[in-house]
C-alpha cells in the first residue's frame, strides 16, 4: 500500500487558492507507483508510432503541390471570382441562354411598398390566365419582375453574343500528384471570355449590322427592370402586359370590380414610373409594338403553329394542282392535236378507197 501524506489544515483550506493540493499530489503518486507498467506500455506503444509514421515518410522531403496546380473549384479568372459583380454577371448570362422571354423596363425611384404592390397585382392577372393544375399555371408560378444592374447587364449581353465557349482551346494543367491532364477554362470569367469580347467592343469600330447586342445597348439606360416568363406563352405575355403597361383595346387594364387594389394609390403611383421598352424573344429584339403583336396572338402558339401548318398545307395544294393543270393541259393538247391528224387523213383515206374499186371493178 502506498504511503499516506498527511497535510496540515491550513494547507488544505487553501486548495483552490494555492494550486494542486497535497493530496492531489499524493493520488498521482500513488497512481504512479500503482500501474508503472501501463504507464511503460503506454509510452513504449507511442514510440513504436512515432517510428512507423517516419519511417513510411523517409523517402518524402517535403510536401507540396506543383507550381502550375490549379484546384477544380477554383479555375484562373479574369475577374475576381469571390466578388458580388462577378457573381451578378454570372446569374445574368445564364439567364439570357435559358429565358426565351423578356421585357425590358424603364423605372425612375421605385419604393420597395410600390414594387412589392406592383408584384401583387402581376401574380393576381398571371393565376386567372388558367386554373392551376396545368403547364400554364406553372408557368405562372416561375415569371418574376426583378431590377437589375444596368452595366453589368450590358456586359452579360456582350458575353452571350460575342463569346462561343465551344471554341476555347483546351490547356495543360497539373493535378495534386502532378500529372499533366487537358482541361478547358471556358466559363464566363475566364481570360478567354475576356478577350473575346474586348476583341469585338474595342476601339471605335462599329458592331455587325446583324448584332442583337447593337439593337439592345440603347436600351441599357438608366435603371432597368426586367420580367422574365419561361416559356413563350402569348396568354400570359397579354396578361402581363395588360397589368404593367396597358394599351386598350388589345391589353385594357383589370377592371376596379374583379382587382380593386391594382387602383390602389401605391400601384397606381408605381405603375407610373414604369416603362416598357422593349424585349428579348427567342433571342431575338422587338420593340414595344412587336412585344404587343407576340401578346396579340389568339390561342397562343399552338394556333399560330396551326396557322402555319394550314397555309404550308394550302401552299401545296396549290403547288400539286399547279403541276396537274399543267399536265393536264399538255394532254389536251396532244389528244387535240392527234384527232385534228386523224380527221385531216380521212378524206385521203377515202379517196384511195374509192380508187381502188374503180380498179378492180374494171378489171372484172
Amino acid at each position: 500500500m502506498a504511503p499516506r501524506i498527511r497535510c496540515p489544515a491550513a494547507a488544505r483550506g487553501l486548495g483552490v487558492a494555492m494550486g494542486p493540493s497535497c493530496s492531489t499530489i499524493a493520488s498521482s503518486r500513488s497512481a504512479a507507483l500503482l500501474w508503472p507498467a501501463t504507464l511503460a506500455a503506454s509510452t513504449t506503444t507511442t514510440r513504436q508510432y512515432a517510428k512507423m509514421v517516419e519511417s513510411a515518410f523517409a523517402g518524402v522531403s517535403t510536401l507540396r503541390l506543383p507550381d502550375d496546380y490549379v484546384p477544380p473549384t477554383k479555375p484562373p479568372t479574369a475577374r475576381p471570382s469571390d466578388v458580388r459583380k462577378s457573381q451578378l454577371l454570372r446569374t445574368y448570362t445564364s439567364l439570357l441562354r435559358s429565358t426565351p422571354l423578356i421585357l425590358i423596363f424603364q423605372h425612375s425611384n421605385l419604393t420597395a411598398t410600390e414594387w412589392a404592390a406592383i408584384r401583387r397585382e402581376l401574380n393576381i392577372a398571371l393565376a386567372n390566365v388558367s386554373p392551376p393544375g396545368t403547364d400554364a399555371a406553372e408557368i405562372a408560378s416561375k415569371v418574376q419582375l426583378q431590377v437589375i444592374r444596368t452595366r453589368i447587364f450590358d456586359v452579360a449581353l456582350k458575353l452571350v453574343e460575342f463569346y462561343d465557349p465551344s471554341k476555347v482551346a483546351p490547356t495543360t494543367a497539373s493535378t495534386a500528384s502532378g500529372k499533366k491532364v487537358k482541361v478547358t477554362y471556358n466559363h464566363d470569367l475566364s481570360k478567354a471570355a475576356y478577350e473575346a469580347v474586348r476583341a469585338v467592343t474595342k476601339g471605335d469600330a462599329p458592331l455587325p449590322a446583324t448584332s442583337r447586342y447593337a439593337e439592345l445597348s440603347p436600351l441599357m439606360v438608366g435603371p432597368v427592370a426586367l420580367l422574365t416568363l419561361p416559356a413563350v406563352s402569348p396568354d400570359h405575355l397579354a396578361a402581363a402586359l395588360s397589368v404593367l403597361s396597358p394599351s386598350p383595346p388589345a391589353f385594357p387594364a383589370p377592371s376596379r370590380r374583379k382587382s380593386p387594389g391594382y387602383y390602389d394609390p401605391i400601384a397606381q403611383s408605381g405603375l407610373q414610373k414604369l416603362m416598357l421598352v422593349g424585349g428579348r424573344i427567342e433571342g431575338k429584339v422587338f420593340d414595344i409594338d412587336g412585344v404587343k403583336w407576340v401578346g396579340g396572338i389568339k390561342g397562343g402558339l399552338d394556333s399560330l403553329r396551326a396557322q402555319l401548318v394550314g397555309m404550308l398545307q394550302s401552299a401545296g395544294l396549290g403547288l400539286t394542282s399547279v403541276l396537274e393543270g399543267a399536265g393536264k393541259s399538255l394532254w389536251l393538247t396532244m389528244e387535240s392535236r392527234k384527232i385534228s391528224m386523224e380527221e385531216a387523213e380521212k378524206p385521203a383515206v377515202v379517196e384511195e378507197a374509192e380508187k381502188v374499186e374503180e380498179v378492180m371493178e374494171k378489171k372484172e
